[in-house]
Order: structure tokens, then C-alpha cells, then sequence
């Protein structure tokens, strides 16, 4: 039985960030997130770019045994495009982003992938990282210097190995085909969702929400009760068989979020490039399906960057008022270990602040000092390691105990002792995020 791609897209500038330098696209073929860096105008420009050059290849019709091949033209069409425009542009210089693209063809998936951000697949009630990350620590991660606990909080968690455009270098691409199969949940987001929500969280919120565009909405919602310290972009999509699809509505109207389309007078800084094909797609905010009269009314709304400050600022009104919506007693359901006076100490709650009120207080103070800890774990404690319950707090400060006083590492591979893969063709570490 044949299937199809039910969707849904939606992304936040957050509550530190000045411009969202995410973007993402969801349509029945093709699902995109990128999440830009290089600061300033760089980090929106590349993500939209990549998303342009992506958005070209959705109209066409291509045979499970292509769609490997076309993805990876794209990508390597939208990696030399930005390489043009840093070189042509000194202002640019630097910019770059990660990717993920799923294409799909009848039943297949081909999925491509570089850098940090993050596919998952939520599959008969439970939640696998798909992808792999292209960072700094994972690299120590998987050379045994350091633990995945130790890299959820580590220093340089967001140097980035690979990305497009911040190299001259062939792009190095993780790719797969797999299955389409009915029933299965599919989530693209950048680390501003699954940097500060757990994975426990996300998938207990792709389990309970039917609706996509709701579960969507609501893992943003996580992601600003948190405090949301970069951009929050999640695309989604459910594997839906033929004989389902028609109990579920659904537009097939592709949707443009985040930088790649912040309206139509200036959909996207790609200029006339692929980009523009991407924006001219969508509506800010989500697929433009209104009547002329109602896309003339939609422009008049306020811009998105300030409904989302308006929407925190409500939220935020709302938990001093008793926590009925992402509030005070969901907070209190959060641990982290940190210091206090000098000891390593368990907090219950998260750790943020509105005016007045501290959001969290000191759950259990160990008598372990923290000038008694090897060096490596005094470095983790330069800021709150979060966990989703005392247990895992606890089992968080006996590890603190335990850690060995390894080295860091240079972030540079300059040996191929050193670099994760293929060390003449690796790219120097970008700092992600922006």
C-alpha cells in the first residue's frame, strides 16, 4: 500500500535572539530544516539559500533510485552558492548551516544530512535519533573521551565539524534510503529545541499530540518555558497509508518557515537566486492558502518576531499568575546540578528568572566541593546541567565523582588521528547556533 506525507512547519526567533537564522520547508515530497550561522545577515542568508535551492527540486517527479543523486546536487548547488556570495561579499564571510533533507519518492525516504541539527523518528511509541551529529564533542563522544551525558553540557557542545558554506571543500553528506512506513512520526528540528527540551519531553509531546500543526506549536512552547536562548525551528510529518489520508485533511500547500520567509517584501536575502522560489511559496508564518483580500490582511498583521514576544510576554504573565499554562508546576517537574557556595548542589525547577520571581531553589546540597573535582568536571559545572528528574540529577553528581581528569582536545582536526573522517577534506569548526 502506497503512501503519502501529512506535514506541518513552524519556527520561533526565540527569546535572546535579535533575527531567526533558521529555516524550514514541508511539503507531500520534501521536508527541509537548516539552521544558519555567521552571525548578522550571514546565518539567514545561508539557511534560506539552502532552502531555495531545495524548494527546487520539490515539483519534480523522481524515482526512488534518484532521489539520492538530485538531493546531493542540490545541496552541492546551494554549498558552492554560498561560497560565491562570502567570497564576493566580505560581510558574508564565514556564513554557513547545517541540513537535513527528506525527499520522498512512493515509499522511499532519502535523507541527507550535515551538521548539528537533528532528525528523529518516532516509531511505535518510541523516539530515535536518526541522525548523527557532525560537533566537536560527539567526535569525543564516540572516541570514548567523554560521555553523551558530558557532551549534553559541554563548553564547546556547538563547534560544528561539518557545515555548507564556511569551506571551500567537497561537501561530506551522511546519507540513507529507507522505508516510508505508515504510522511513523517524523521530526526535523534545530538545537534550539532539543538543546534545552529533553528527549523524553519531545517524545512524550510527539505521542500525545494527534494534530501536527498543535504538536508543533507546542514543542516551541517548550522551548521559550525553558528560555529559549537561540532560534526554534521543528518541521514535522506523519507517514499516512492511502486508505487514512483522507480522514485527515490536510493542505498541499508547501509551508516556508523561519528565514526563508520573513515576508514578501523582503522574502529572503537570496535575492533573485533559488531562494526567492522558496518564499514566494509561503506566507511568514505558514502555506498561503488565503484569498488575495485575506494574503493583504495577513501582511497588516504585526511582524512574527513581534507576536512571539507578544505570545512570550503573555506566557510569562500567565506562570506569575499560577503556572495554568507552561507554568510554575510544570518547572517544578525539571532538575538541575550546579554550585552553590562552593559545593555541587541539586536545584529543582529550571534555571531562569522573570523579574522578581526565581523559577527555581536548592533541592539537596552534597557535602563535595567543587575544588575537590577533577578539573574536566569542574568545567561542566560552568553551567546548570539540566535532567527531567532528581534521579537523573543524582546520577549526574555521581558522575561528577567519577570523571577522569582527561585533556581537552585541540576543536581543530589536523591529524588523522585527530579528525572525525577524511581529515584533508574536513572543515574547520564553526561555532553553531547563530
Amino acid at each position: 500500500m502506497s503512501t503519502q506525507l501529512h506535514f506541518a512547519a513552524i519556527s520561533d526567533v526565540g527569546l535572546i535572539r535579535s533575527s531567526n537564522q533558521d529555516s524550514g520547508y514541508a511539503s507531500p515530497n520534501l521536508l527541509v530544516l537548516a539552521d544558519g550561522m555567521g552571525g548578522a545577515a550571514a546565518g539567514d542568508v545561508a539557511s534560506s539559500v539552502t532552502v531555495g535551492h531545495l524548494a527546487s527540486i520539490d515539483d519534480d517527479v523522481h524515482g526512488a533510485d534518484d532521489l539520492l543523486p538530485v538531493l546531493r546536487s542540490a545541496i552541492e548547488d546551494a554549498h558552492d552558492d554560498l561560497m560565491d556570495r562570502s567570497e564576493a561579499d566580505p560581510e558574508l564571510a564565514g556564513l554557513g548551516t547545517t541540513c537535513i533533507a527528506i525527499l520522498r519518492s512512493g515509499n522511499k525516504l532519502a535523507m541527507v544530512h550535515i551538521g548539528d541539527s537533528r532528525a528523529y523518528l518516532l516509531r511505535g511509541g518510541k523516539l530515535t535519533q536518526v541522525t548523527h551529529d557532525h560537533t566537536l564533542v560527539q567526535y569525543l563522544v564516540d572516541h570514548g573521551q567523554i560521555t553523551p551525558e558530558q557532551a549534553q553540557n559541554h563548553p564547546k557542545r556547538n563547534v560544528i565539524m561539518k557545515a555548507l558554506g564556511d569551506t571551500p571543500n567537497d561537501v561530506e553528506l551522511d546519507e540513507s534510503v529507507r522505508e516510508a512506513v505508515s504510522g511513523d512520526r517524523w521530526l526535523l528540528c534545530s538545537d534550539g529545541l532539543f538543546g534545552v527540551v529533553s528527549k523524553e519531553t519531545i517524545e512524550r509531546t510527539l505521542e500525545e499530540y494527534h494534530d501536527l500543526s498543535a504538536c508543533g506549536e507546542h514543542l516551541i512552547e517548550l522551548a521559550l518555558a525553558a528560555g529559549a536562548p537561540d532560534n526554534v525551528t521543528a518541521v514535522l510529518a506523519d507517514v499516512v497509508s492511502d486508505a487514512d489520508s483522507g480522514e485527515i485533511p490536510m493542505s498541499q500547500q508547501p509551508i516556508v518557515v523561519g528565514a526563508a520567509a520573513q515576508g514578501k517584501p523582503r522574502p529572503t536575502r537570496g535575492g533573485s537566486s533559488a531562494a526567492a522560489a522558496a518564499a514566494s511559496l509561503s506566507s511568514p508564518a505558514s502555506a498561503n492558502t488565503d484569498t488575495p483580500d485575506e494574503a493583504d490582511d495577513e501582511e497588516e498583521k504585526p511582524p512574527r518576531r513581534l507576536v512571539a514576544r507578544i505570545f512570550a510576554v503573555f506566557a510569562v504573565l500567565i506562570l506569575l499568575g499560577g503556572g495554568v499554562f507552561l507554568g510554575y508546576g510544570w518547572s517544578q517537574t525539571q532538575y538541575y546540578v550546579y554550585t552553590s557556595d562552593g559545593h555541587v548542589a541539586i536545584y529543582q525547577g529550571i534555571p531562569q528568572s522573570i523579574g522578581p520571581v526565581n523559577l527555581s531553589h536548592v533541592a539537596e546540597l552534597t557535602n563535595i566541593e567543587v575544588k575537590d573535582l577533577q578539573p574536566v568536571a569542574q568545567d561542566r559545572l560552568n553551567t546548570p546541567i539540566t535532567r527531567g528528574s532528581l534521579e537523573q540529577a543524582q546520577s549526574v553528581v555521581g558522575n561528577l565523582e567519577l570523571l577522569p581528569d582527561t585533556p581537552e582536545p585541540s576543536p581543530t582536526p589536523s591529524t588523522p588521528s585527530e579528525s572525525p573522517s577524511e581529515p584533508d577534506n574536513s572543515p574547520s569548526p564553526s561555532e553553531g547556533g547563530e
